[in-house]
């Protein structure tokens, strides 16, 4: 039996993990639930389905909420008061770091974005593995986080990197050549650039196989997720930016590869269904029964495979450019990005507009923010002065880029 902590549960990780853990009820017991607080009704019913002992929500202006609904749920399960056990609430900004170092055996961080870096820290100073969805912690924290980590603590829960992490038991470091993602292309491959310029929020959000939330839905459709995973998997899996390559997978049947020395390629390939890499991230290294349906493979179907437009979507190079220089330069590649998504569903930015914003502050930061030769005005805060390298990097440096990041990409959408 393994006792598992939950953050972001009521998010598209987070609900989907309670269902392998109820369908496992004799392996796993969720001790601990962290979430926002956009749905208390949601989060009440997790925490008494499951016994949770404790529950974390940011949104400290729900917890009166949170605790009617505890007490709405009770009664709708026909529970009498002496009957129902609440469990402890804990709210505020640092809630989920709070949660995350609850006593368990896994900790699976399902929280979106920046916000998931330091419940990441704390679950990895319990020592407990954790099954990590949260890629940005990984991305923005870099060294910081990998040298927190003890040999074997982070698992891979993105079904790229959990198919890399299965294909790598093939074959020992020294034999591995290359690491092949593998990326949908979203609802507009196939694209120009130009094409894309009238794209609507509602046709980003309109993701052809997976089915998640609004940030990682329009990171898919720009490629941003793409560009964050392959930060991640460098950093994981401790492989050069050059030898990562990402082709375009249509049929998201192929998660990922990895390609051997001697000219051998290793795939791990299943429908797209992420209960197979988060019941793989709850009980690693065994695989957990019955996680998800097989390929079907009694039926004809064709596999296709094509190269990376990167005129159109940026993302991977811009990427690549942020994960060379390291440092704080991953986390102003994603503060910026989540600046400009926000921007782009509020009708205050175009799609193109989005990498063209990231692009140009994560040049001003790589470089001295003085005036660029598009005229653009100099950022208010010295980027000198939030520069630095991987051997500088604190929770308070990544946080304090993040927010610069944050703060100049403001700036520019409101020019744009």
């Amino acid at each position: 039996m393994r006792d598992v902590v939950i953050l972001g549960s009521t998010g598209s990780i987070g609900t989907q993990a309670l269902d392998v853990i109820a369908a496992r009820p004799g392996d796993f017991r969720v001790v601990a639930l962290a979430a926002g607080g956009n749905d208390v009704a949601l989060l009440a019913r997790q925490a008494l389905q499951t016994g949770a002992r404790l529950v974390g929500v940011t949104r400290a202006t729900v917890v009166q909420d949170l605790q009617l609904a505890f007490y709405a749920e009770a009664r709708d399960r026909g529970w009498s008061s002496g009957d129902t056990r609440l469990p402890r609430i804990v709210a505020g900004p640092g809630a989920a770091a709070e949660v995350a170092a609850e006593p368990c055996d896994v900790v699976l961080n399902g929280i979106t974005g920046a916000a998931g870096l330091a419940p990441t820290m704390s679950a990895l100073r319990t020592g407990a593995m954790l099954a990590l969805a949260n890629k940005e912690s990984l991305v923005i924290g870099g060294r910081l986080v990998t040298r927190a980590a003890r040999p074997g603590q982070l698992v891979p829960v993105d079904s790229e990197h959990s198919a890399l992490a299965q294909c790598l038991r093939g074959g020992s470091a020294a034999e591995v050549d290359r690491l092949i993602l593998t990326a949908s292309g979203g609802p507009f491959r196939g694209r120009t650039r130009d094409q894309l310029r009238d794209v609507t929020p509602a046709q980003a959000l309109a993701h052809p196989t997976w089915d998640m939330g609004r940030m990682v839905t329009t990171n898919s459709a720009t490629l941003v997720n793409k560009g964050l995973e392959l930060l991640e998997a460098h950093l994981l899996f401790d492989v050069a930016l050059d030898r990562i390559d990402v082709v375009v997978h249509p049929q998201s049947v192929v998660h990922s590869m990895v390609q051997f020395v001697d000219g051998s390629t290793l795939a791990q390939c299943s429908p797209p269904d992420m209960r197979l890499p988060i019941a793989l991230g709850l009980g690693w290294p065994d695989r957990v029964p019955g996680a998800a349906r097989p390929v079907d493979w009694t039926t004809a179907t064709s596999w296709t495979f094509e190269p990376l437009d990167d005129d159109a979507f940026p993302a991977v190079r811009l990427a690549r450019r942020a994960g060379t220089h390291a440092g704080t330069a991953p986390a102003v590649f994603n503060a910026a990005n989540e600046i400009c998504v926000d921007a782009f569903h509020d009708g205050a930015l175009g799609f193109v507009d989005i990498l063209d914003i990231v692009e140009q502050v994560l040049a001003e930061h790589l470089s001295d923010g003085r005036r660029s030769s598009r005229g653009v005005a100099e950022p208010t805060t010295d980027v000198r002065s939030i520069w630095r390298s991987d051997d500088e990097l604190t929770v308070e440096t990544v946080l304090a880029a993040d927010a610069w990041a944050r703060e100049r990409a403001r700036e520019l959408t409101k020019r744009t």
